[in-house]
């Protein structure tokens, strides 16, 4: 496996955007090179997202949870204990990737809306605890002025570590879902009766789908931090989840690189609308709408399919 991914094209693909992003902070200016780093922060929680949406067919509508949980328990460790960033950083994952665990064994119980509503209820449980336990989270103030290591003190650094931690996490990420259990979970988004009745165990496959995302969405929530320097309550607010959600959508969810793309444009969308409006979410809910009539299959969904068509075109003409 870890010879055809680093012969395949997806390597190749990821080889050179990380070579052209290695050069732009050194010819934009500082608001794109920020504007650049949410980008791939918001890229990481989206990827995440649709291990469990788009590869698992489970409605995760409460992943920020576990985002925020990442983010706080970054920011808790560096504030509030002496432990070097590194263990700090590592910790976050880890600390999501348990809550996931947690909640996800309840929710594997159920299926469809009853999976969706349970975690919305039981993510907004963790919410009002960062809301209203000042003395750990700082309540709704959140938690300003995280002390980060002096490397990263300079956005341009920043960006350079959220780009490698963003390009180790998507060949990892790869190489999951081109294993024996990604096909596995595919095969149980499309037909989990079929699947329970050769012998896989559905729930257990979905409950290591839900650990993975959440690990991930960890680690987009300790790359948030290093990127803002801060926390705060909304992080975990379902209201992100619902935008994480459309960003799989936009971009094509059951692609690999569409969530990333949906990232990519929602974020883009939302900074420079923010400068004429602040009704984005009503932006927010139009683009929704535009994208289920015109656009189902997502931005990268359309692109293949027609390029599908094209090649088959081109072998049917030869």
């Amino acid at each position: 496996m870890l010879k055809d991914l680093f012969h395949g094209r997806f390597f190749w693909t990821i080889a050179a955007i990380f070579a052209l992003m290695l050069v732009l902070p050194m010819v934009m200016p500082r608001f794109y090179t920020y504007i650049f780093t949410l980008i791939f922060v918001t890229s990481l929680l989206a990827m995440s997202l649709n291990v469990v949406v788009g590869h698992g067919g489970l409605f995760q509508f409460h992943h920020a949870a576990f985002y925020g949980v990442g983010a706080y328990t970054f920011a808790i460790l560096l504030t509030k204990t002496s432990l070097p960033m590194w263990i700090a950083f590592i910790a976050a994952p880890l600390a999501a990737a348990l809550a996931g665990l947690i909640i996800g064994s309840f929710c594997v119980r159920l299926t469809s809306l009853y999976f969706a509503m349970l975690q919305i209820s039981l993510g907004s449980l963790i919410y009002i605890v960062a809301l209203r336990w000042y003395g750990l989270t700082g309540g709704d103030d959140g938690i300003h002025g995280i002390p980060l290591p002096e490397f990263l003190s300079s956005s341009i650094n920043a960006y350079y570590f959220v780009l490698g931690a963003l390009c180790l996490c998507l060949i990892v990420l790869n190489l999951i879902l081109r294993s024996p259990f990604g096909t596995t979970l595919q095969a149980i988004r499309d037909n989990p009766e079929r699947c329970a009745a050769v012998g896989i165990n559905v729930r257990r496959h979905q409950l290591m789908a839900i650990v993975i995302a959440t690990f991930f969405a960890g680690v987009a929530g300790a790359l948030f931090v290093v990127l803002e320097n801060t926390v705060f309550p909304e992080l975990l607010f379902w209201s992100l989840s619902l935008e994480i959600f459309i960003m799989c959508l936009l971009g094509g969810w059951f692609t690999f690189a569409g969530p990333m793309v949906g990232a990519a444009i929602t974020v883009s969308l939302r900074t420079f609308v923010g400068i004429y409006t602040g009704y984005w979410t009503l932006v927010l809910g139009i683009m929704l709408i535009l994208l289920i009539f015109f656009l189902p299959e997502g931005v990268m969904g359309f692109i293949m399919a027609r390029l599908g068509a094209k090649n088959k075109v081109v072998k049917e003409t030869e």
